[in-house]
């Protein structure tokens, strides 16, 4: 037991949930044992020692180098519980400063939370908890850094709490606009799986959702030993479905995402020049969008803006990183912005050439630039998103490019980011049957790639942010695209 005692973080992390009150229940006969043990024996370990105060190790047996017979000295439980209790809590208050200014209005994220439960009502779910960025995100205007550490939202029919780690300070309570916050520290394994358990247990709970999408094996493992008792219940795609339409506050920021990206865009067409190397552009593009944010959301955090500029075999694909890669004249560029506000991304993606495009480059570069606006004419309320894909596709096997092409032609927005969200069933896919309505926002982004070694080899994706109105759709992006207005001249 006393090895146990001696090693416990690494007990904790294999035993998962091991109750640390039971281990230190055992604590004072241990010692006894140990002290009797010692006596006659071997050394003491240093566990206890490491665990008292100045006093307690003047007092201590073995700072006196004379080790006491069992009963002569007691350890005293309580101040050993105590003394632990002091030094590693579990769970800790963190409600430092004031609320800071939300990014939407309680009004709005009471009218997500009240959809939110009228949906659990309905379903018979009694909480939720919800761990993913996106919809921690979205129903309290908290966007965490995970760094290997958990995160969660608690959500019941009359209250909502955010479970953070200590390493954020009181950053998690000031975000969390409705609600409370408990912080878990890292003393013991598996602390944030105890404030869950905190939360939720005993308390004649009998379902919970969880984001099935989100969670891990492993975790959900600890948690089901959390909560044992308790049902649970996927909440991540009905939630997802909830996300799907914005409401006017929403459209409101992700409109001035849009402009935020154009003015990326320009940022790049300002610096653009031979020798440049792609990660100078991006970083000219990200420090633009970053002040932009800054001037027009004051309050805001200013987090994850970034930009991908790509050239030549480079544009190949969709997410390709930028390089030390240097542009050249009669280069072909993808140029990607992508500001954050709050945790809301935007989007603009064109073709650009330095100086000059060949023939090839133009007539592949048109062809992609004519599904591009067949594909924003598509987008309205009534359509659905396979039959979209399926006519676009139309259109590129018509001209023998089917093969080419690289993805689906567009997705949803809102709060989601390259490494977080997806609402997968708002994307313009083959597969994906749902119906467009009034409010949802997303983008037309049709893509090709031709290989290097062919005549206009490259990665040709224009990309605009459309918002579905009641007869059809307004196109927010304001950068234009197409050969007449990106071949570059410097």
């Amino acid at each position: 037991m006393w090895k146990i005692l001696a090693s416990s973080p690494r007990v904790l992390r294999e035993k998962g949930l091991a109750d640390l009150q039971k281990l230190t229940a055992a604590v004072p006969a241990l010692i006894a044992r140990c002290q009797h043990f010692e006596a006659g024996q071997g050394p003491r370990s240093p566990l206890m020692t490491s665990l008292g105060t100045k006093q307690d190790l003047k007092s201590h047996p073995a700072h006196a180098h004379d080790p006491a017979p069992v009963g002569k000295q007691q350890v005293d439980a309580s101040r050993f519980q105590q003394l632990t209790d002091d030094l590693m809590p579990r769970l800790v208050d963190r409600r430092n400063g004031q609320k800071v200014q939300p990014t939407f209005s309680v009004e709005e994220l009471q009218r997500r939370l009240n959809l939110l439960r009228t949906f659990m009502n309905t379903s018979k779910i009694d909480v939720v908890l919800f761990t993913s960025y996106h919809n921690i995100n979205y129903y309290c205007d908290f966007m965490y850094c995970a760094f290997g550490r958990p995160y969660g939202l608690v959500v019941t029919m009359d209250n909502v709490i955010s479970i953070s780690s200590a390493i954020d300070g009181g950053q998690p309570w000031r975000r969390t606009q409705i609600g409370e916050n408990v912080a878990y520290t890292d003393w013991q394994g598996d602390n944030f799986y105890h404030a869950v358990q905190t939360e939720l247990a005993g308390k004649g709970l009998m379902t919970l959702g969880v984001e099935f999408d989100h969670m891990t094996l492993e975790g959900f493992t600890k948690l089901n030993q959390a909560v044992p008792d308790m049902q649970k219940i996927d909440i991540g795609k009905p939630t997802m479905r909830m996300r799907m339409k914005k409401s006017e506050e929403e459209i409101s920021l992700i409109r001035e995402g849009a402009r935020i990206a154009d003015l990326g865009g320009w940022a790049v067409v300002e610096a653009l020049r031979e020798g440049v190397p792609e990660y100078e552009l991006a970083n000219r593009a990200t420090s633009t969008m970053i002040r932009e944010v800054a001037r027009t959301y004051p309050h805001s955090e200013l987090l994850n803006t970034w930009a991908w500029i790509s050239s030549g075999v480079n544009t190949d694909g969709g997410h390709n990183p930028p390089t030390s890669r240097r542009v050249r004249s009669g280069d072909i560029l993808s140029v990607n912005t992508f500001p954050m506000i709050a945790g809301y991304y935007a989007a603009l993606e064109r073709n650009m050439f330095l100086n000059h495009a060949s023939d090839a480059h133009l007539a592949l570069w048109e062809i992609n630039c004519q599904v591009h606006r067949r594909g924003i004419e598509l987008i309205r309320p009534g359509a659905r998103c396979c039959d979209i894909a399926t006519e676009l596709n139309e259109m590129y096997r018509e001209h023998g490019l089917l093969q080419y092409r690289s993805f689906g032609y567009g997705h949803s927005f809102g709060s989601l980011c390259h490494y977080y969200g997806r609402e997968a069933e708002l994307e313009l896919r083959e597969d994906i049957p749902t119906v467009l309505e009034p409010g949802m926002v997303m983008s037309m982004e049709p893509m090709i790639m031709i290989p290097e070694g062919m005549p206009g080899a490259g990665g040709y994706r224009e990309h605009n942010i459309l918002v579905v109105t009641e007869d059809g759709a307004e196109d927010i992006t304001g950068f234009p695209f197409g050969p007449e207005h990106n071949i570059i001249k410097k």
